[in-house]
């Protein structure tokens, strides 16, 4: 992988005949430490975030070593670039194959659930094991984030005691997980969930060792800029001191989007300019899925040969590479009134939900790696503007003294 300075050094100095993600470890690094040091529990990647060999040796490398798998290859690719981590099986859903191979190939003991048959299934496949953990999954309300989740798991208010008080008899330890929604804007969400599955948890009439909030942590993007991530972490460890769950239970979090956002964008080519569309040679079916199916807003750069472009904004549509109609963003995007076809244009934030979503539909779908030591957008790792100026690596935002609880374990 070439490393560059700037994206306009790589302008410069190569042709983008193909997309080119710009990988920025350094912001996997300082996303770690910051979780790290600010959550008072264990952080899960959420790997189907972004399953990049780079992030996954980005993050293992930072020392992050709990991993939230959601399929078979994502077990085998934490196994085989991981030694030592951690693995939660969070689907709520899995084959009998995956859950038999996960627990008896790859050493896998952590399994979610939302309903009697799947917990009938993970029973019957590990053969009656006694060391599973099992966490119950519970259905609470996304009405605070941008792209809500509800409705495909989750156990209901109705189903969810009898479910928990079925899985106590059986799991080694037990725990309840929720998910509040991608980017979550208010952090008062989190307790309002937490509030709901400690009534449950009572209604049930049973012990809880793992409190799992979910991810949902927002990151920034234009015209949306969340409370700092702090007031989630203040919100979630004041409300799980009022839980009805045991004084040693432990407290699990299971990030994606916020730890790798901000460590990649994409360079993709204007092919053509036909008035106010712009087809470029990345689109819908690439990195681009979130900016046409979520119309998620995301930061924009033009570069040429001569330098980045400035000057008087018009408004553009933006066009994928493939034939099919739907790879169209219609905006409208605000980019320099006079780009056309060879300018390159960076579409910053890709880290997470990029080159996850990208496939490989009209014989598009190739990326080139390229390692970038700048870091231009607005990130939630820093206290003041002057730090963000300075970008990149030598960005240290937490604190030196870890606020993690003192807590017995029961492991």
């Amino acid at each position: 992988m070439d490393t560059f300075n700037t994206p306009l050094d790589l302008v410069r100095n190569r042709p983008v005949e193909i997309p080119n993600v710009c990988t920025r470890k350094d912001r996997l690094t300082v996303a770690v430490h910051w979780f790290q040091e600010h959550f008072s529990g264990e952080v899960l990647y959420a790997v189907k975030a972004n399953p990049s060999p780079w992030v996954i040796d980005g993050l293992y490398a930072a020392g992050h070593r709990w991993f939230d798998v959601a399929s078979l290859n994502e077990v085998k690719l934490i196994d085989e670039r991981c030694p030592g981590a951690t693995m939660a099986f969070l689907h709520p859903v899995k084959s009998r194959h995956a859950i038999r191979t996960a627990y008896h190939e790859y050493g896998v003991r952590i399994f979610a659930l939302d309903c009697e048959d799947e917990l009938k299934k993970i029973i019957e496949e590990t053969g009656n094991a006694s060391d599973l953990t099992l966490i119950i999954r519970l259905g609470v309300s996304n009405a605070g984030s941008v792209l809500p989740l509800a409705g495909k798991f989750g156990a209901s208010t109705f189903d969810a005691p009898a479910l928990i008080e079925k899985a106590r008899r059986i799991a080694d330890e037990l725990g309840i997980s929720f998910h509040v929604g991608s980017q979550c804007m208010d952090p008062m969400a989190y307790r309002q969930a937490m509030l709901e599955a400690s009534r449950l948890i009572a209604r049930a009439g049973v012990t809880v060792d793992i409190v799992d909030v979910g991810g949902g942590f927002p990151s920034i993007y234009p015209g949306l800029t969340p409370p700092p991530l702090q007031q989630y972490f203040d919100v979630i460890e004041e409300t799980f001191e009022e839980m009805m769950v045991l004084e040693n239970a432990d407290l699990w979090c299971e990030p994606g989007r916020a730890l790798v956002a901000e460590a990649a964008s994409v360079l993709t080519r204007v092919e053509l300019r036909k008035g106010d569309a712009l087809y470029l040679n990345d689109g819908s079916y690439g990195m681009l899925f979130d900016a046409t199916h979520a119309k998620w807003p995301f930061p924009m750069r033009v570069f040429r040969e001569t330098g980045e472009l400035t000057g008087e904004m018009s408004p553009f549509r933006l066009f994928g590479p493939t034939c099919d109609s739907i790879d169209s963003m219609p905006g409208p995007y605000d980019l320099p009134a006079d780009i056309r076809e060879g300018d390159v244009i960076e579409i910053g934030m890709l880290g997470a939900y990029g080159e996850a979503m990208a496939t490989r539909f009209n014989g598009f779908g190739e990326y080139e790696l390229a390692a970038m030591r700048d870091f231009p957008w607005q990130s939630l790792y820093v206290s003041n503007p002057q730090e963000q100026e300075t970008g990149g690596a030598e960005i240290v935002a937490f604190p030196r003294t870890k606020r993690r609880r003192e807590r017995m374990r029961r492991r």
